[in-house]
């Protein structure tokens, strides 16, 4: 009997860790404190990153699928990633290999987990707390991105252009490489989507396929003060990882190497010719 209570103890604790966070809430100390968001000339546009932790096992993983979507409606200024993982029995076709360093920078306790711009915790439920998200997106940051990129004859030519409005030291950059529309079943335990057990040929979008640089960034060593912009290339094959090309998508953005947390972040395309987003 006490072998028995032991392992069904362990079963629980495993359930918890690998698929969780759907009956508990944060405190509220996520929520952004207030500022003036009034655009000051020069200053550069403030997109927010969402990193959703997820698989396509974890039935409580469509709350925030659905939450990112609902966010997207009411702002463009959102970029989301979806960081498939796979955990114990549970598969995914998309689990991205190369999240482990990233999963122990954010102390990862269960999924699904979407974390704003880096390390902010969304706080649950996700899709009420839309604001959280929104409020982020800010009128001025000291940095600004654009992307330029060339898909053609199967591979990849990207610039990740940067220009400051401030001085930065110690600073580095993420790239990543996403692909939509990848059809996959997902288990479901929630409400949404038409609810079931199972969502049949649900959508994954925003499918994190390959990191172009460390995961945790590169430094950026170039000259980061005020007026300065610098450029990137990044060149490479189409990754074996990508089902389709026509459905990639890129995204760049800077991180503060002393907190970790994104200071401004871009999405791209394929062939997007991007320009700076300056506040006139």
């Amino acid at each position: 009997m006490k072998n028995f209570k032991f392992l069904s103890f362990l079963l629980a604790a495993s359930f918890f860790i690998s698929c969780s966070k759907d009956d508990s809430s944060d405190s509220g100390s996520n929520q952004p404190p207030a500022v003036d968001n009034t655009p000051i000339s020069g200053q550069f546009q403030k997109r927010v990153l969402v990193e959703d932790y997820t698989g396509a096992w974890c039935g409580y993983c469509p709350r925030v699928a659905y939450g990112i979507e609902k966010v997207l409606e009411q702002s463009t200024k959102v970029v989301p990633v979806a960081i498939h993982q796979q955990s114990g029995s549970g598969y995914d076709p998309y689990h991205f290999a190369g999240a482990t360093p990233l999963k122990t920078l954010i102390d990862l306790q269960g999924y699904p987990t979407g974390k704003l711009n880096r390390m902010l915790t969304w706080s649950y439920p996700e899709n009420s707390n839309i604001n959280q998200v929104k409020n982020l997106a800010l009128n001025n940051v000291g940095l600004g991105l654009a992307l330029n990129s060339t898909v053609s004859g199967g591979n990849i030519n990207l610039d990740v252009k940067i220009k400051f409005a401030k001085d930065y030291t110690n600073l580095k950059l993420v790239v990543y490489v996403l692909e939509n529309n990848l059809i996959y079943d997902q288990v479901n335990y929630t409400s949404f989507y038409g609810g079931g057990s199972v969502i049949s040929n649900f959508e994954h979008d925003n499918v994190l396929r390959d990191c172009r640089t460390n995961i945790l960034g590169d430094a950026i060593t170039e000259n980061t003060t005020n007026g300065q912009t610098i450029t990137k290339n990044f060149t490479f094959p189409i990754p074996a990882s990508v089902s389709n090309a026509a459905n990639l998508s890129f995204v760049a953005f800077v991180v503060d190497g002393a907190d970790n947390k994104a200071i401004n972040v871009r999405g791209a395309l394929p062939n997007e010719n991007q320009q700076f987003e300056i506040n006139p």
